[in-house]
């Protein structure tokens, strides 16, 4: 985890360095394992991120002696075998050296490193500054908490001699009160140039060790899988009563209501264990982010052969076939790659280099395929119209409505989204920001649920979709196959389509011809 900072700060308020920390440091995992990590060099000092993360306040003042539960109610970071290690350069002369470890709420920011001097916002106390502000030289400056003297806490380990290492003993630091935490550790003396370091630290809310701005979530999809469950009992006892008039569009909607099923599951099993263990697991969540990238790719499929008629105004999509299925697997690619990036082991280690290269080809396939959504769905209203099918038509406008609305609430989504981040740089608002990854799965089984009410199983399934693209040759051998096993007052409306199909014959074979040249 490198962290990318200039090292010279001139006219940067001392905020702006944690800002860009944290940003570019921050983990999903509450137990943060360092592996050689380097301190980098930031205005005067060498520092480096060992974490940030919301946590909710103690629930119990117990110091953890009487029980080894995660939901003991006790909230607290947990220094584990943490060993800094400095160059033999450094350990010559059998100097000492000091390194700092500092944990601070992200209200209290402003509280470490002192006032510029030298055109440079300063971290450690210089000379100059310890006979200015009374500070400590060769130290952090800090400010004690205008609602906590205690805070920000600043715990320290130390070089002896020509030792070429130096351990911070185990400790537990509680938190009694709820707040966007922040560690950083930091060396003063410019001669631990170079100094790296190993170890962890555990991060612990009163119910596990779920960081607290994904808590919710767990909940969350407990809720959602409820849903799915209760739509999947509806559509499929539909779908074995209407077995034998059963759409192929039909059995997609099945397929995609079963994959939602799967992957809310998935995501409340990943969740708890997030919870019970602090890091993600490897495999649950590449098997959760696969099976929703299907899930997406086929949601966004089926829409688009909705769009274009298929299984409702036209038995197959003709040569547009293959075009849709590539556009499926490379939708598919892009989301997993993308998913994999985001979710698997832990996050935003990738540069914004290499996650920007990921999110735009995801972006810009779905902003293709929206256009050809809606490009797809104005040709077949168009179709209906001409064809004075009303009880498809009616169906479509529906459809489309729905559509228009979903995208709107997106876009509106997008940008309360980035207004949101733009004004909570320091994630201050963490307890809410659950929401914001909720609210597409929310969006996406909403208009799922309306597909499922438009295009329902019935006994009159086959005869709406096919009734109108029959031809004259076959009018009597179809309408039979349709009115299989019903009363002869089926097989008399199949007749009474048929005649109104008569009036636009001429008109139906002009624009059959069209769609014909534009697939």
């Amino acid at each position: 985890m490198e962290l990318r900072i200039q090292n010279s700060c001139n006219g940067v308020p001392i905020a702006l360095f944690f800002f860009f920390l944290i940003l570019i440091t921050a983990t999903d995992a509450s137990i943060h394992i360092y592996d050689n990590q380097i301190f980098r060099e930031v205005g005067n000092s060498y520092l480096l991120s060992g974490g940030s993360e919301g946590i909710l306040a103690s629930l119990s003042d117990d110091d953890g002696s009487s029980s080894s539960s995660i939901h003991d109610g006790r909230s607290y970071i947990r220094f584990e075998n943490i060993t800094f290690w400095r160059s033999k350069a450094a350990a010559k002369g059998r100097r000492s050296g000091l390194v700092q470890i500092i944990i601070f709420e992200a209200a209290d920011r402003n509280n470490i490193g002192g006032s510029a001097y030298g055109g440079q916002r300063a971290i450690c106390c210089t000379p100059d500054l310890a006979k200015m502000e009374g500070c400590k030289q060769g130290e952090v400056i800090r400010i004690p908490s205008a609602t906590e003297i205690n805070w920000p806490i600043v715990l320290s380990a130390q070089f002896r001699g020509n030792s070429l290492f130096a351990r911070m003993h185990d400790k537990e630091v509680s938190i009694t009160k709820t707040g966007m935490y922040n560690l950083f550790f930091v060396a003063c003396d410019p001669k631990l140039k170079g100094l790296t370091m190993n170890g962890k630290t555990s991060w612990k809310n009163p119910d596990g060790f779920l960081p607290g701005r994904m808590a919710p979530l767990m909940s969350f999809y407990v809720y959602m899988s409820l849903a799915y469950f209760l739509l999947s009992v509806i559509w499929f006892s539909q779908y074995v009563r209407f077995w034998k008039d059963i759409l192929q569009l039909q059995h997609c909607i099945a397929a995609v209501i079963g994959l939602g099923l799967f992957e809310m599951i998935l995501w409340h099993i990943e969740y708890v264990h997030f919870n019970n263990t602090g890091t993600r697991p490897v495999a649950i969540t590449t098997w959760v982010v696969t099976v929703g990238a299907v899930r997406k790719t086929l949601s966004r499929i089926l829409i688009l052969s909705v769009s274009m008629g298929y299984g409702v105004v036209r038995p197959t999509l003709g040569g547009l076939t293959s075009k849709v299925i590539l556009l499926g697997i490379t939708y598919f690619l892009a989301t997993e790659l993308l998913n994999i990036a985001e979710y698997v082991g832990t996050i935003n280690d990738i540069s914004g280099r290499a996650r920007l290269f990921l999110v735009l080809p995801n972006a810009f396939l779905d902003a293709f395929l929206i256009l050809w959504i809606f490009t797809s769905l104005s040709r077949t209203l168009e179709q209906l119209q001409a064809k004075r099918s009303s009880v498809k038509l009616d169906i479509y406008r529906k459809f489309s409505n729905a559509l228009a609305v979903t995208v709107i609430a997106s876009i509106t989504w997008i940008t309360y989204e980035v207004y949101f981040k733009a004004t909570d740089p320091f994630n201050e608002r963490w307890q809410s920001a659950w929401i914001i990854t909720a609210f597409w799965d929310v969006l996406a089984f909403s208009l799922l649920c309306v597909i499922c009410y438009l295009w329902a199983p019935s006994q009159s399934s086959q005869r709406y979709a096919y009734s109108e693209e029959l031809r004259d040759d076959s009018d009597d051998e179809e309408a039979r196959s349709l009115t299989r096993g019903k009363s002869e007052g089926d097989l008399s409306l199949v007749k009474q389509e048929r005649k109104e199909k008569d009036v636009g014959d001429d008109d139906d074979e002009e624009d059959d011809g069209e769609e014909n040249k534009r697939e």
